[in-house]
């Protein structure tokens, strides 16, 4: 069965349609990865501990702050702070909001989690600042890519569309869910790589692309490193570290894995017509994600554009997870009918002969 025909299936929710719950998640979604482009400036531009206290910022109430002190690095750490805290706002009642009206348990469930991830988030991103520990940061980013992921399946489920039905047009064979879904798997451990080259704020530990140091695989042991970190002192970069020059490796490698998993998984659900075009816009944002990856290199790890090519990376993960969680609750919901079709027939058949 394709995508096709399964429109012709009546809808199986009797839960009442809110839009303006709706609304707001979808609200609170869209700030929410404003807020990681914003996470993305600070270390992007070097401000992580441009305001050096927390939950006050320079002693100050956070909302009191001067606005003739919003400067420099103060500008993008205290702004990434106070989106952080309305979007810990928003989120608390947005939580609120489902566990009153929500009737699915499962969904009331996401909306508890959402909850604890953004309290969880913030004690991350406070830790961050009071202990000075750029590993935090890691965890801080990838809990902001997940928790972004998680605010979208709430924006989806609440929606009307999901709910007259709709998610039946992302029915796919079994293998196809599983192809998708292994792709978002490699996509978010890539990202966990780039965050760890990013806090790691060691610079381009590779300089050139696509070679390395004129090399498709770089010198990776101790003399050959500290050539290379002769040269990188003596041009005024900062010093790298075997590690790092791998992990940009890594990154390298994952990104072209990426892409034939991304195409593959366009090619096989060509025939799905609601499928295809998200395949395609899929592919197109991997595209433009690699390019953007160059880009950094080649501009020097210029801010803005370094920034954008990690949020160009939120959304292909973002991406990723709600096309896999439509595709497994789709087939789901049609293997769940397709038994109990099944057993309401043999009950007739049976009552009939009886």
């Amino acid at each position: 069965m394709d995508g096709k025909s399964m429109r012709n299936h009546p809808p199986t929710s009797s839960v009442c349609i809110n839009r303006p719950l709706h609304f707001f998640a979808v609200f609170t979604t869209l700030w929410t990865f404003i807020l990681i482009c914003s996470g993305g400036l600070v270390t992007s531009k070097g401000a992580g501990m441009s305001v050096p206290d927390w939950p006050t910022t320079y002693g100050y109430n956070m909302f009191l702050f001067p606005i003739s002190r919003w400067v420099g690095g103060i500008f993008y750490e205290h702004t990434h702070r106070l989106i952080a805290s309305g979007i810990g706002i928003w989120t608390l009642l947005l939580s609120a909001w489902i566990l009153a009206v929500e009737k699915r348990r499962w969904v009331r469930i996401l909306g508890i989690l959402a909850f604890l991830s953004v309290v969880f988030q913030g004690v991350l991103g406070g830790l961050r600042v009071t202990l000075n520990a750029n590993f935090i940061g890691i965890f801080h980013g990838m809990l902001a890519q997940s928790f972004l992921s998680l605010l979208g399946i709430l924006a989806i489920v609440t929606s009307p569309w999901f709910l007259s039905g709709k998610y039946k047009n992302f029915y796919a064979p079994r293998r196809l869910k599983w192809v998708a879904m292994t792709v978002t798997l490699i996509i978010f451990i890539q990202l966990i790589v780039a965050t760890s080259m990013r806090h790691a704020h060691a610079g381009l530990s590779i300089t050139d692309f696509p070679t390395a140091y004129g090399k498709w695989w770089p010198p990776m042991d101790a003399p050959s490193v500290a050539r290379i970190n002769q040269d990188r002192i003596t041009q005024g970069q900062v010093a790298t570290t075997a590690i790092q020059i791998g992990l940009q490796m890594l990154h390298r490698l994952l990104a072209i894995v990426i892409f034939i998993g991304v195409g593959l998984f366009a090619y096989l659900i060509r025939k799905f017509t609601y499928l295809r075009s998200l395949g395609i816009t899929w592919v197109f944002l991997i595209c433009i994600q690699i390019t953007l990856g160059a880009w950094t290199i080649w501009s020097n790890k210029a801010a803005d554009i370094a920034t954008t090519h990690m949020a160009i990376g939120a959304l292909s993960l973002f991406l990723g997870i709600q096309l896999t969680f439509l595709m497994f609750y789709a087939f789901r919901k049609e293997k769940f009918q397709s038994l109990a079709g099944e057993t309401s027939h043999k009950v007739l058949k049976t009552h009939l002969s009886s």
